[in-house]
This record gives C-alpha cells, structure tokens and sequence, in this order.
C-alpha cells in the first residue's frame, strides 16, 4: 500500500485498545476488539467518550495490527471520538480487513465516508436535534451506504423520535440499510422508544447499549 493513505504516511493517536462483547450494531454481543482512536469535531450532548477528545498514544498501523491480533478474535470496531478525523484511519482499517478481520467503523457521520475500504461494515451515527449536532450531518454520505452498512440514530426525547421518523421517510433510509434506533442513556426511557416503534411500525431495529447494561461506565469494557 503506497500513497498518502499508506501506513508510513502518519501516525495513529489511539486512546485505548481493548476485548469486550459489542454492545450495539447488527454484531452485538459477540467477542469484539475495539480500536478507540483519539480526537473528534463534534461535541454531542450525550457524549460518553469525551476522555478520547485529546491525549492518546502515538503510535502506527503495524503495532495496532499486532496489538489487535494478540486478542485472538476475528471482529474488530475502530471507533472514538471519531476515527476519520485522522487520516491514517482510512489504511488502518484496510490494514485489518487485509489480515482477515471482519471490521466495523463507528463514525458520526460529519466525516466524507467515501474512501472507507468497502470490506468494511460502516455504522454511521445520524446526529439528532437533541444531540447538539445535528446542523453537522453529512448527508452526501447516505449515497455511500450498502446493504451491509448500518445508520444509528441516538434519541434524548419524544421531538427527536419524531424527527428520526421523518429522516426515515425523506431519506428512505431503511430501503439503503438497517437502521438502528437507540435511546440516549439516561435520558430517553427505553420502554417507551419500544412502544413508539411498535406503534408505529417502523421498519428498524431497536438497541440498548449491552455494554452498559453488564458494566455501566466502566472504561475499557
């Protein structure tokens, strides 16, 4: 791999790597190593990463494959703050397909998604009204959205469901990818997001953070 998208091109910034059950996504509950790089454009309201928004660790794509590969599990999310805020993210997350992982990205949607390596599974987080971000949507990206892409919408109340629902529908989103549906922690009753999707029939899948529910705030888990 040659070119300013090459490993030797710069340096990661990693906040922390570390084996845990993935609490969201298609992929939930199964044995997952999670790259957290650092840094991120956004500041959303809910936000529980913000230790990732600075600091981290210098470091290259050869020794995050090597530190990945010694978990011994196949799946692998690189997330953050946001991941493509550092462009060495884009050859990283090749790197890992190259070496037979099966790879998800969690971005918050701000981000041109288009040099993504199609190998990978991309989760993209639709900013809501709640969220404080929503004017940051990118919405050139849903044209780069597959089948076996996913879009997460995070909900704070009743007024950003409704705006979800209408995203939906203007955006014909569920006909792009699977849509994923999550309420904000401790924020959006998760009873009551259920009821309004099964109300309403809508054509998505309900989430909780699993991650959460088994270790709370815990770091690293």
């Amino acid at each position: 791999m040659t070119g300013a998208n090459s490993p030797a091109a710069g340096a990661l910034r990693v906040t922390e790597i570390f084996l845990s059950l993935q609490g969201e996504s298609r992929s939930v509950g199964i044995p997952t190593v999670f790259v957290r790089l650092t840094g991120c454009p956004l500041r959303c309201r809910y936000c529980d990463t913000a230790y990732a928004f600075k600091g981290g660790e210098g470091t290259d794509v050869a020794a995050v494959l090597a530190r990945v590969g010694s978990y011994g599990v196949r799946h692998v999310t690189v997330t953050g703050g946001e991941p493509l805020a550092q462009a060495a993210c884009l050859p990283l997350l090749a790197a890992l397909c190259d070496a037979g992982h099966a790879v998800s990205l969690e971005t918050c949607g701000a981000l041109d998604v288009s040099g993504v390596d199609p190998r990978v599974v991309k989760v993209l987080d639709l900013k809501t009204p709640g969220s404080g971000e929503v004017a940051r949507n990118r919405y050139e990206n849903l044209a780069h959205l597959r089948p076996q892409d996913q879009v997460k919408l995070v909900l704070c109340d009743a007024a950003d469901y409704a705006w979800a629902r209408a995203q939906l529908a203007e955006h014909r989103l569920a006909e792009r990818c699977e849509v994923l549906l999550s309420p904000s922690h401790g924020q959006l009753d998760a009873r009551a997001l259920a009821e309004w999707i099964l109300r309403d029939r809508l054509p998505v899948r309900f989430q909780v953070q699993l991650h959460k529910i088994l270790w709370g705030e815990e770091r690293g888990r």
